[in-house]
């Protein structure tokens, strides 16, 4: 009788132990998606950001009187936003566009190589 309650009382403690284990890991795992999500959530929010950055230069472009805002490209990476056109713009619109771009929240940087000087 001593026997048995010995090894009742061992199968006792590795099931519990093993179960311990198995509960341990299966929390890990469902954990890991948190992690994941976050990095998506982080990835959407900076598309969203860009995106907002975006449609805000277009819009303040196209309503600056003196700059051909219709025939500027407006395009954001991770907030450094990039000027382009394929109709020349003179040297004071081209300036005035990237101190426009510049005041807008969100932009690290402005690049305006692509705009054609006149």
């Amino acid at each position: 009788m001593k026997k048995f309650a010995i090894a009742a009382a061992t199968a006792t403690a590795l099931t519990l132990t093993m179960a311990n284990a198995a509960f341990a890991q299966n929390a890990q795992a469902t954990q890991a998606p948190m992690v994941v999500a976050t990095g998506e959530v982080d990835k959407a929010q900076e598309a969203t950001s860009d995106t907002w950055i975006t449609t805000k230069v277009k819009s303040d472009l196209l309503t600056e009187k003196g700059i051909p805002g219709t025939d500027i490209k407006v395009e954001t990476n991770k907030g450094v936003v990039s000027l382009s056109s394929t109709v020349a713009v003179t040297d004071s619109q081209k300036a005035t566009a990237v101190a426009i771009t510049k005041k807008i929240k969100g932009v690290k940087a402005v690049s305006a190589d692509g705009l054609k000087a006149e």
